[in-house]
This record gives C-alpha cells, structure tokens and sequence, in this order.
C-alpha cells in the first residue's frame, strides 16, 4: 500500500489539531484513500516545551531535518507571522515538496510568488485555512472560474469581530467588555489588535482577490476600518431600526476591469444575507455572472475548523491521484 509522508511545520492550536485530525482518521484515511499516512517531523521553537504526546514522530527545531529529509511528500505550515514561514515554503517548494498552509498574514502578501513558484517545480499548494477557517471558499472560487466570472467578493471574513457586535446588539454591553469577553473564551488574541482593526479581514480580502481576480488593489487604496469606535448607543440605535452591524470585507471588479476594496462596520436589514450570521461565524457572499450570488456560512477560526481545511486539502489532493505526492 502506498505511504504518504508529511511533516508539521508548527505545533500551536492548528499544528495540534492537525495531528489529531490525521491521526483519529488514520484508518478511515486508509480504506477510502488507499493509503497510509505517517507524520514522520513537528518543526517547534523549543523542544524542551511540554506539549501533546507524538510517539513515533520526531521532534525537531532544525527546519533542514525537514528539508534534507527526502522520504517526506508534504508539508503542513501552520506558523504565526511572514516570516520565517514564507522562507520556510520557499525552500520546500524548491525542494519540491507539496505544501499546505493557513498561514493568512504570509500568504496575503506571498501567495501569488509562492503560486508561481510552485507551477514551475510541478507542486500543489493549498492554502484553503488561510480564508475563513472551515468555510470551503477558495475550493468554491476555484470550482467556479472556469466556467463563471466572478464580480464580487464581501462578507463577515472575521468571527472576533462578529463576536464582539454580536455581543453588544444581544447583551447591551460596551465594546471593552465584549471584547474582554472574547478573550476570556479564546476568540481573541491577547492583542486583538488585528482582530479588531480589520486587518486580519483585510488579509484574507487579498487573497480572495488574487484568487478571484487575477490581481489585488493597491493595498494603500483599500480603506480599513475597524469596530473599535462603535458604541453601545450606536449599536442600540441600529437595532430600534432594526439594524445591524456587521463588519464587512468587500472587494468587486468594475466594467472598467478596476478593483475597488474596503473594510469595514455596515450597517445591513433584516433582508440582508448576512443579518443572521451571529457569534463567530463567518459568510461570505460571491457574486458571479450566471450563478448570481451565493451565500457561505460557517465557522471561521479555531483548531478543529481550521486544522480540518487544511486536512481537507491534503485529501483532495490525494483525491486528484497526485503520483509525485505518493512513494509506494
């Protein structure tokens, strides 16, 4: 039988998450794949670091291990930060190996030379986790541009954010202790600085237009706002409307064929597809020229939902009977 050899690049919530994934379905995997997987390499910062129990999988903080390894097929990235992850991919794509990546932040400013890069080695990229968590969108964009045009991309591409409203609107309580709220379950870094001012929607945008489009706007031309400055009397004079605020990442291709961005706190009605979206889920609306518009909904963040679209890619890939992925 064959055996497809990966490494995690990464050991935080996704890398874990993961591991379990891959290893809870090891045999579901097997019978209807007809392969076995083995994670053979966990790239971490510090070994010494108590974590989830790996028997059989080496540990390493030497990302050349992983490199100079050549019984490994694919690898998992699931670091924080540009850098080192976008050097990382680089070097593993010259290696040919195939990659799968969540990482939003590289990958916005990254993808489209990590994409090129990869159609010259002859390798899959998969970055389905970078863009709204457990929503299937880039896999949807994919499916839909051979035979349809997208001309808009907007939606809820943050679930922090819609947390935090979500919050405010139910409860009647003030943005800081929404977001204090947040923290408390998780939802929110220690910093929510991203969260909150739009630039993790922003990032993802980005990448939904390079996927969409071709392209991405000029970054400084893309206004980003967060929800910092709404109020609780903003949000209670939005519901005696009934109103809603939602925080929208926007993105459409004019006749002229120019790309027009935003982010930002919308207010939408009870009509609106993304009025019921609640909590931390995200939606996100594509428009199309024969499809019309169509509505995604689900969770956007977390270890299980996250970590399973990038299982998800690994799994279609082996789906499509990538030869070069498998060593029998």
């Amino acid at each position: 039988m064959a055996s497809i050899k990966v490494a995690l690049l990464g050991f935080g919530t996704v890398g874990e998450g993961i591991y379990r994934i891959l290893n809870e379905r090891k045999e579901e995997i097997k019978r209807e794949m007809g392969c076995t997987i083995d994670i053979v390499s966990i790239l971490v910062r510090d070994k010494e670091k108590e974590r989830l129990a790996t028997p059989g999988t080496k540990i390493t903080d030497d990302i050349q291990e992983i490199l100079l390894n050549p019984d490994i097929d694919l690898i998992f990235e699931a670091i924080v930060g540009e850098e080192p992850a976008y050097t990382f991919l680089s070097d593993a794509i010259e290696k040919v190996f195939h990659i799968i990546t969540a990482n939003k932040t590289m990958f916005a400013k990254h993808g489209p030379a990590l994409l090129k890069h990869a159609e010259f080695r002859g390798v899959y990229v998969g970055y389905e986790a970078t863009t709204a968590g457990g929503i299937p969108i880039i896999r949807t964009v994919t499916n839909l541009l051979p035979t349809d045009r997208v001309l808009r991309i907007r939606g809820i591409l943050n679930g922090t954010s819609n947390f935090i409203l979500t919050k405010m609107r139910e409860e009647g309580i003030p943005f800081k202790a929404a977001l204090h709220e947040a923290q408390t379950l998780g939802y929110a870094e220690a910093d929510p600085t991203d969260d909150i001012s739009g630039k993790d929607a922003f990032r993802k945008l980005m990448i939904l237009s390079a996927l969409a489009f071709g392209t991405q706007p000029n970054w400084q031309d893309v206004s980003v706002v967060g929800i910092d400055k709404i109020t609780i009397e903003d949000v209670a004079d939005a519901s005696k409307a009934k109103l809603r605020y939602r925080h929208v990442a926007d993105i459409l291709i004019d006749e002229k064929g120019t790309l027009h961005g935003s982010v930002g706190p919308v207010l939408i009605g009870t009509h609106h597809s993304l009025y019921g979206v609640e909590g931390v889920d995200n939606a996100i609306i594509v428009e199309t020229d024969y499809l019309g518009a169509l509505t995604l909904v689900g969770p956007g963040a977390g270890m299980y939902p996250t970590a399973s679209a990038m299982v998800g890619d690994f799994l279609q890939m082996i789906g499509k009977r990538e030869k070069v992925l498998v060593n029998s």
